[in-house]
């Protein structure tokens, strides 16, 4: 199995565990995720992008704050926005969170249900995909030589025919060297396989 295949199977289990939706953010470094996914209500997510509301969110400051699990009703941190009160406008009236990975490389997550608090087994079984997902989608600290070249190709502007014509190979071959720097990177697309590169100091 693939790391993204692994990927897309833990995120269907994480579904089934979370009636109000979830959110995930792998490796957070440099202020960025390597990968983060949210199914939450769209209204939520609109209202909670728009607000910036992840810069004072209490559950993304616990997750900083500390490793482990809770529930979003032990969390004492302040919430001087009010951002869990109005998030129960949407039916996320109960969640969870899950902290693990050293501060330089953490991986925070949330889930929500509308109807009551997750209990124990719930609480564990989420916090098991969510560290299964940290421990298999390690951060790349390198690139080989022919990937770097054909992601900051791509990054200077370069077409795919110029490039591979610059670099002396074919243009499948250099189609090549971005598939495999997508698939170091995690990458769906050469575009955000760039700009992770770029966050990583990798290019």
């Amino acid at each position: 199995m693939s790391v993204r295949q692994r990927i897309d199977l833990q995120t269907a289990r994480m579904t089934r565990l979370a009636p109000e939706g979830f959110f995930y953010a792998l490796h957070i470094r440099f202020a960025l995720p390597l990968l983060h996914y949210q199914s939450y209500p769209k209204g939520w997510i609109e209202t909670y992008t728009s607000q910036a509301y992840a810069l004072r969110d209490p559950i993304i400051a616990w997750g900083f704050s500390q490793t482990g699990t809770t529930r979003w009703s032990e969390i004492t941190l302040l919430d001087p926005l009010d951002i869990l009160p109005q998030a129960r406008a949407y039916g996320m009236n109960y969640g969870l969170a899950v902290s693990v990975g050293p501060m330089q490389s953490r991986t925070i997550a949330s889930a929500a249900r509308h109807d009551r608090e997750f209990t124990g087994p719930e609480i564990t079984a989420f916090a098991a995909l969510v560290n299964d997902l940290h421990n298999n989608t390690e951060p790349p600290t390198s690139l080989t030589r022919a990937q770097a070249e054909a992601l900051t190709s791509v990054a200077n502007g370069d077409r795919y025919a110029a490039a591979a014509a610059k670099l002396n190979i074919s243009e499948s071959a250099f189609k090549a060297r971005l598939a495999s720097a997508r698939a170091t990177l995690l990458a769906r697309t050469t575009a955000e396989a760039v700009q992770r590169a770029k966050e990583y100091r990798l290019i």
